[in-house]
């Protein structure tokens, strides 16, 4: 498998158990980076209780000054793991939904609709009236719902479509024709000058 292709690259197709594989392996980068952080931590003679977490929050934490005031030395390789990890699981996250989308025969950019109620943006339910907040509410639950099952559960599209071939499809390991391989010259001894045909076995 060409995993630069899969994890990283946004054309092409991508079905439903290679989706669910790519979640799998987003889990265990978490995990490896969360025991990673804290080994640091550690060994610069930082102490719990630590707070690891990765997100759209941890990458502008990077941009904002308060971050830096109230982080210690010791503490500084968390804000680099949480903002280094983050931007390289959005990535995936991008780019296997993507493909998903396209194994289901709709653009990349419906993944929008799911960044655009997400957080902060779901705090609006805050500033708006009971009733309006409520309806805001249950579009952006419907919303998501809808996308899980897009994206974890539903079949992609029989055949090819506009984003290449079927996801599904059994790869063809046959070697190209080779034209030259299945011809051959039969030089004659006498009479006419050689003549070409096929081989016995390609006709």
């Amino acid at each position: 498998m060409d995993y630069a292709w899969y994890l990283f690259r946004f054309e092409g197709r991508l079905n439903r158990a290679r989706y669910w594989q790519a979640l799998l392996i987003s889990i265990c980068w978490m995990i490896f980076l969360a025991i990673l952080t804290i080994g640091v931590v550690l060994l610069l003679g930082g102490t719990g209780p630590f707070n690891f977490s990765l997100g759209i929050e941890e990458i502008l934490k990077l941009f904002g000054s308060a971050s830096y005031r109230s982080l210690s030395w010791v503490n500084a390789p968390v804000l680099f793991f949480q903002a280094a990890g983050s931007v390289l699981l959005l990535w995936v996250f991008f780019a296997t939904s993507v493909k998903r989308l396209h194994d289901r025969g709709r653009s990349g950019w419906w993944i929008a609709t799911l960044l655009v109620f997400s957080r902060p943006f779901d705090q609006l339910t805050d500033w708006l009236p009971d009733v309006f907040g409520l309806l805001l509410a249950i579009c952006i639950l419907v919303l998501w719902v809808w996308g899980i099952i897009e994206l974890f559960f539903l079949k992609g599209s029989r055949g090819p479509n506009r984003f290449g071939a079927d996801a599904l499809a059994p790869v063809d390991t046959r070697p190209a024709w080779d034209q030259q391989s299945e011809i051959e010259m039969v030089p004659h001894k006498a009479g006419p000058p050689p003549v070409w045909h096929v081989k016995p076995g390609y006709e």
